[in-house]
């Protein structure tokens, strides 16, 4: 009977010190999710550490802090290889823009003297190419400068409907050139607060952008939603849809044609740019052969 307290006694010892030690177990596990938590939420880059001496959850935690220190040297790598790529683009677009203003120089000096016919058609197709690398290069210098200096806003209470509508008239010749009809879909008065130069460049944008892949009539609209921001809608059909990436739409570089030169595609990239730089976000959606891109800003 003694013998039988006693191993009752020992089995009660066991399981009391293994109840013990799996919640100890959990407890640390608890700790290495608080650690980890932390680092998401904080930006902390400290290492996960561990209290309790066990074998496997030493190795989990060794292979948890190699597998962070990996992700953190592809971020810092990450980080290096975006600056240099800024930097070779400002350098690009700068070094670009010295030749071509010579090259424009000498077609002044050559449209000064009489040329024969044929050669002056010549010279007209020359300046063309020349006005559109011109176009080009300072999209390349736009965007080169934004991603550099990032640019403080300054926020004032903006007519975004008679802006947009402004904006549409100025590039009325435009739509008129490629035979386009512009239907425009407005509210009451929509306000918003922004920089007006970096909404501006917004805008303009967005009809370069609308004017140069459109095949067919545009459609804008401009509203204001339910958490009040205020949204601007372009829509209109392209040609290709099956080519179109929409997830990739604002990625600097991306065009749906790679044949086609007339564009660097970064026209939706500074778009989506300027509108984070105001607090704003990006959107687009491809539906029944049209594209939508929208532009959500606060008010």
């Amino acid at each position: 009977m003694r013998t039988l307290v006693i191993a009752v006694g020992f089995l009660v010892v066991v399981v009391i010190v293994l109840v013990l030690y799996i919640a100890y177990l959990q407890l640390q596990l608890r700790s290495i999710n608080r650690q980890l938590d932390k680092r998401l939420t904080r930006n902390t880059r400290q290492p996960i550490s561990l209290e309790l001496i066990n074998r496997e959850l030493t190795r989990l935690t060794a292979n948890i802090n190699k597998c962070l220190k990996a992700e953190e040297n592809l971020r810092l790598d990450s980080i290096r290889e975006e600056k240099q790529f800024k930097e070779m683009i400002a350098n690009i677009s700068h070094d670009l823009r010295t030749p071509l203003t010579a090259i424009k120089g000498y077609q002044q000096l050559m449209e000064t003297n009489e040329l024969p016919d044929e050669q002056r058609k010549k010279l007209q197709i020359a300046q063309k190419h020349a006005n559109k690398l011109g176009a080009l290069i300072e999209h390349f210098f736009e965007y080169s400068y934004l991603v550099n200096a990032e640019p403080k806003p300054k926020l004032e209470r903006i007519n975004l409907t008679n802006l947009v509508t402004e904006c549409l008239a100025e590039s009325i010749t435009e739509f008129e050139r490629k035979n386009l009809q512009v239907r425009v879909e407005e509210d009451d008065s929509v306000f918003v607060l922004a920089d007006k130069e970096m909404l501006v460049r917004i805008i303009q944008n967005l009809i370069r952008n609308s004017a140069t892949h459109a095949a067919g009539d545009l459609e804008v609209r401009v509203f204001t939603i339910q958490n009040n921001n205020a949204v601007v809608s372009f829509r209109n059909p392209v040609t290709s849809p099956a080519e179109i990436d929409i997830n990739r739409i604002f990625d600097r570089f991306y065009t749906a044609d790679q044949s086609r030169g007339a564009t660097t595609g970064l026209g939706l990239s500074i778009v989506r740019l300027l509108t984070e730089q105001l607090g704003g976000s990006t959107s687009a959606a491809l539906q029944n052969g049209c594209i939508e891109i929208q532009v959500e800003l606060p008010t």
